[in-house]
Formats: C-alpha cells, structure tokens, sequence
C-alpha cells in the first residue's frame, strides 16, 4: 500500500543510523515490527502474577 508521510527528516535520518537500512521504506518497517513486537510483550507481561501452572505436564501429555 502506498501513503504519503510527513515525517521529520532528522528523524527518518536518525532511525535509518540505528537500524542500517538504507531505503527509508525499510526503516519503517522495521520500527513498526519493532513497535508491534513491543507492544505484544507489553501485554503478555500484563498477566504477570495472574496465572498459575500446575506440574502435572506428564500426566496431561499422556492423557491425549
């Protein structure tokens, strides 16, 4: 899909440094992934403390 941005210049200039790509196109990509990825892990961690696994992995493994 094809959009236009009004991005800062020292901004996308600064991110392509971080991330050595070299076309502006994959410097964006690669901070969304990035963003996703962080926001998943921001959820799952979210559960912290909240779950509780029993040892019983043996007898569930041999039940199927």
């Amino acid at each position: 899909m094809k959009s236009t941005f009004n991005i800062p210049e020292d901004l996308i200039r600064t991110a392509m440094s971080f991330s050595k790509n070299r076309t502006k196109t994959k410097t964006l990509i690669a901070a969304l992934q990035e963003y996703i990825r962080l926001k998943k892990t921001e959820k799952i961690l979210e559960y912290e403390g909240k779950l509780q696994f029993e040892n019983v992995w043996e007898k569930t493994r041999h039940a199927r």
